[in-house]
């Protein structure tokens, strides 16, 4: 009986071999992921990778994954950001654009420079980041700069997270991710780092341009820097690497900007958005003027009664949406007077754009993951962004909340 078992485990270990091929170290069971990285390249589109100018992600993508990214509507910083880590769209998570006003927080406009909002929960507590979730079931996070990281939800905050700091260099952010790894009181679980020059540079020159190859080239030397210090620490075979974008960037010429002031007068109605969104609420006494002006068509912009936006956009249920919601076409972008005055001083050249149409080609997003779960060399379908979240929690081996995606689409990628 003995020697029949032996028989018949030698068979199954033999086929197990036959199916899976040659044994190497990548084809070795995966060890145990230690720890999960999570990074943002704002406005990193998928074919930056093929520009020549990202050796280290091209390295990672070819020895992982990697794919393009589908962003939520509408395809901003904020929103997006806010989807990634909750694996819910905007309209279901609260951050519904990245200005935005909410009437049960009176008096206080929502916007990414007003610091003390950015800061507080209660905008952000319709939905619980995954660093929330990690925390509350013994999974310590260190989020760096992530949209939503310096809040309390929940009442929960990150074991280490810090404010935002722009002139923070990209060394430094990469440092101060490796010394809470090298903390190990408590031992990380999760991290985030966020890099944004390819986005300020893609709006200041336009996607296409030498100044945005460089911000992916920065971009790609402090993602050196982390895989080295990983490599130094031993950690590089046992950690999962995620990198993702918000959202891509699409060419916006001079002549595609539009002072909103010509779609109705200003002293009638609040922009609560401007740009290739524009939200707009009439003020008291003039609904009917703003909607008839607003809701007539107009070339370059579609707009809708916040119930009426098409359901393909999932998009116009939350109460933070304004009553009435404009989607511009790409290549026009509608700002105030004042913000008009000031990008042509300022920048007086063609330059880039994103909140357009989440189907655009323009604004996928880019998505690659390596380690020791995932396969080499796998090229992804166009999938959406709510489906990293689910990726997110198996890798990180928490239990998430119900969302919006799915994780048949990113299960091809995992060995």
């Amino acid at each position: 009986m003995v020697a029949v078992c032996r028989w018949l485990a030698l068979i199954v270990v033999m086929t197990l071999g036959a199916w899976a091929g040659p044994l190497s170290a990548r084809a070795a069971p995966p060890a145990k992921s230690a720890l999960t990285i999570l990074i943002s390249l704002d406005g990193f589109r998928p074919d930056y990778l093929d520009r020549g100018v990202t050796p280290t992600l091209g390295a990672l993508a070819a020895d992982g994954a990697r794919g393009a990214m589908r962003p939520s509507f509408p395809s901003l910083t904020y929103p997006n950001h806010y989807t990634l880590v909750t694996g819910k769209r905007p309209d279901h998570h609260g951050m519904v654009n990245n200005t935005l006003e909410d009437a049960e927080i009176p008096d206080v406009n929502f916007s990414m420079s007003n610091h003390a909002a950015v800061g507080d929960g209660r905008w952000w507590d319709e939905a619980k980041p995954i660093w929330v979730s990690a925390e509350q079931q013994g999974v310590h996070a260190g989020t760096l700069f992530w949209p939503g990281s310096e809040a309390e939800i929940d009442g929960v905050r990150p074991s280490h997270w810090k404010l935002y700091d722009q002139n923070l260099s990209y060394d430094d952010r990469v440092d101060t991710v490796l010394s809470w790894i090298d903390a190990k009181d408590p031992p990380l679980g999760f991290a985030t780092l966020y890099f944004d020059r390819t986005d300020t540079q893609g709006h200041h020159y336009g996607p296409d341009s030498p100044e945005v190859n460089v911000a992916a080239a920065e971009a790609d030397a402090a993602i050196a820097r982390l895989v080295a210090g990983l490599k130094a620490r031993g950690l590089y075979e046992t950690t999962n690497i995620i990198i993702v974008a918000d959202h891509g960037m699409a060419p916006q010429p001079l002549s595609g900007l539009v002072d909103v002031s010509t779609l109705v007068d200003p002293a009638k109605a609040k922009f609560v958005s401007t740009g290739s969104i524009v939200g707009v609420r009439a003020l008291p006494g003039f609904e009917a003027g703003v909607d008839a002006a607003m809701l007539k068509p107009h070339p370059h912009l579609t707009c809708w009664r916040k119930g009426k936006i098409p359901a393909r956009y999932g998009y116009g249920t939350n109460p933070r949406v304004p009553p009435i919601v404009c989607l511009a076409e790409r290549g026009w972008y509608f700002v105030t007077a004042a913000a008009l005055k000031k990008r042509l001083a300022e920048h007086p050249r063609d330059g880039g754009a994103h909140g357009y149409d989440p189907s655009d080609p323009t604004m996928r997003a880019v998505f690659v993951a390596h380690g020791p779960a995932f396969r080499s060399g796998v090229v992804l379908p166009v999938f959406d962004n709510v489906d990293v979240y689910p990726l997110l929690t198996r890798l990180i081996g928490v239990k998430g909340d119900k969302g919006d995606g799915a994780f048949g689409p990113l299960k091809p990628a995992l060995r």
